[in-house]
């Protein structure tokens, strides 16, 4: 890894959070969407019984109704998992609860099923999609109010800052954290995004981050990593890309090979 520019800047950062808090999240290697494939679908339940089942950790991904009720759900359109497109946004609870997600029985799960089913045996991280600036602040306070009475290790996260920003502004218990990309696709494009991740830890505020495993290693990481900042490295599918994150990160958000 060549020496950074940004090098002075990045050893400047405010303390790394208090070890104890972000513990949980060096403890276990998290399944990316669950366990899933073989049948099993995507942010099911079933996907998170078989984590469980294996001792992973569980990432997923959430949405919001159109009335409000939190969901776990990758996409904006609900054609590829369901076979029923449109916007997620637009159906109600009712409607996407009706939905069944591939060619299984399993429903697209409540974010209250999925902790209910976890019940504070794995750590979980939750990641909020949200797709309109408009979208961030009722997403974060519904997953909030989700978590009320939740006893388990969990974190949320999002590649929009503003999500990190909004539970360290309102919710600062609740462990919080920024995804982050690269884009190199030109010299002048890899200096902007280099100032724009940089801009974004700043507003976000985050307590880690869950860094593409392409890009590793970078300086930006490296440098909080070294601080004491827990670095998660995302989506992990080769014994390659594990090495990598044994030396540049904590763990590995991992994806089985479909066919397992």
């Amino acid at each position: 890894m060549r020496s950074s520019p940004f090098a002075g800047l990045d050893r400047r950062w405010a303390a790394a959070p208090e070890p104890g808090r972000v513990a949980f999240l060096r403890s276990h290697d998290i399944a990316h969407r669950g366990l899933w494939g073989d049948g099993v679908a995507e942010n099911s339940l079933a996907a998170a019984s078989a984590a469980i089942e294996g001792g992973y950790g569980i990432e997923c991904d959430v949405r919001l109704s159109r009335d409000g009720t939190v969901f776990v759900f990758h996409d904006a359109d609900t054609g590829r998992l369901t076979g029923e497109p449109g916007l997620f946004r637009e159906r109600d609870a009712r409607a996407i609860a009706g939905l069944r997600l591939g060619n299984s029985d399993e429903p697209v799960p409540a974010l209250t099923d999925l902790l209910a089913l976890i019940a504070g045996r794995v750590p979980l991280l939750i990641e909020i999609k949200t797709d309109r600036m408009a979208d961030t602040a009722p997403l974060c306070l519904a997953v909030r109010r989700a978590l009320e009475g939740y006893r388990g290790p969990v974190a949320v996260m999002g590649f929009n800052p503003e999500v990190s920003h909004w539970f360290a502004t309102h919710a600062p218990r609740i462990v919080h954290g920024l995804v982050m990309t690269e884009h190199r696709e030109s010299p002048i494009r890899a200096i902007r995004d280099a100032v724009a991740r940089r801009l974004a830890v700043t507003r976000a505020r985050p307590d880690f981050l869950a860094y593409d495993v392409r890009f590793l290693p970078s300086a930006l990481p490296s440098a909080l990593h070294a601080g004491g900042w827990p670095v998660l490295s995302w989506t992990v599918r080769t014994p390659e890309e594990r090495a990598t994150v044994t030396t540049h990160a904590d763990r590995p958000i991992f994806e089985r090979p479909h066919t397992a």
